[in-house]
């Protein structure tokens, strides 16, 4: 599969920090969140019980895992036809197959069983919305982070020997490589590369990273802004609140579609620093003026205290009641394409 690539320069030079780096790097390495308070670092008692809970959730979850289609293929098949016509399918948690400007491509693929390195963390509830097998040419995949339900080594083995191109953010590559997986391209926020005809830009989240014990914080977190002729699309990664979703808007516009994590907002105390609830991912659609949105980041895995179909619910009803409603905000079925 031949694929042309073009590198850009970053859109703006970002807000200088000690010894004259970008504000979200760090003198020592690694990164920060600029001006807010950096998650994944809760008090011990609050961390030992939630780690308690996820004990016990890991032996019988609460509330349902989401619905799924019928028949993906199906599907997908009566999208075939009309290959210009902008597509997205939910394969399940932040996994989402887009097809935008005749390209498919991939958000933060996770096909495995378990979001852990080891068969003890969260469990998959629900089976990817399509098999591997079954995706069509995947030009290129980006990842928004290291987390294990994010960034999914055995997903992105495949995919590499298919052929995709992996974009991901700083400190991201080496972990890849080392893998045999690639060709990767590491971009800061606000950089851009362009694939297939389609600019990809880096954007900054307010989250985390660590795969390990002594990594946090060393490998960048993003969201990606993915550009056609005629359109945008907004994958926001994992994130909790924050002033970035004006500040796309101004600089690249507002996204025909947004994929916004609902899900993982409990406790607050320990996930608010680094996770939207569902009423905070309307507020920011109405911020990037989105046409319409996708939930992404629930009811696949049990990875908080809520309950599992809690997440959809709350964003339906939050938009509602900021008068946007389902037609503009949609809950897939794992496994559902719709055009955008």
């Amino acid at each position: 599969m031949a694929t042309a690539v073009a590198l850009f320069l970053a859109l703006s030079t970002p807000l200088a920090g000690a010894a004259g780096l970008p504000a979200h790097h760090l003198p020592a390495g690694g990164f920060t969140n600029p001006g807010y308070i950096d998650g994944g670092r809760p008090a011990l008692l609050t961390g030992l019980g939630f780690l308690a809970g996820r004990v016990v959730r890991a032996l019988r979850p609460l509330g349902r895992a989401a619905a799924s289609v019928d028949d993906s293929a199906a599907m997908f098949d009566r999208w075939k036809a009309d290959q210009d016509a902008p597509t997205v399918t939910w394969i399940g948690h932040s996994s989402l197959l887009v097809r935008q400007g005749g390209v498919h491509f991939l958000t933060d693929p996770m096909w495995s069983e378990y979001a852990s390195p080891i068969k003890l963390g969260p469990r998959r509830l629900q089976p990817p919305g399509m098999p591997l097998a079954e995706l069509p040419d995947i030009a290129f995949v980006v990842i928004s982070h290291n987390h294990y339900d994010h960034l999914d080594l055995p997903t992105l083995r495949a995919l590499s020997e298919r052929g995709s191109i992996f974009v991901v953010p700083l400190g991201n590559a080496d972990l890849l490589g080392e893998e045999g997986i690639g060709p990767v391209l590491e971009l800061d926020w606000w950089q851009s590369v362009e694939v297939d005809g389609l600019e990809i830009t880096c954007v900054p989240a307010r989250h985390w990273s660590r795969r390990g014990l002594l990594d946090r914080n060393r490998a960048l977190w993003s969201g990606w802004v993915v550009e056609s002729q005629d359109r945008l699309f907004y994958f926001a990664g994992d994130t909790a609140p924050s002033d970035v979703f004006d500040e796309i808007r101004n600089r690249l516009g507002s996204p025909a579609l947004a994929a916004l994590p609902v899900g993982a907002y409990l406790p607050v105390e320990i996930m608010s620093l680094s996770h939207m609830n569902p009423e905070q991912a309307i507020d920011a659609a109405v911020s990037l003026g989105a046409s319409k949105t996708v939930a992404v980041h629930f009811g696949t895995f049990d990875l908080a205290e809520e309950e599992l179909d809690e997440p959809p619910r709350r964003f339906k009803a939050a938009s509602m009641q900021a008068a946007r409603g389902p037609e503009l905000d949609w809950v897939l079925k794992v496994g559902e394409t719709r055009g955008w």
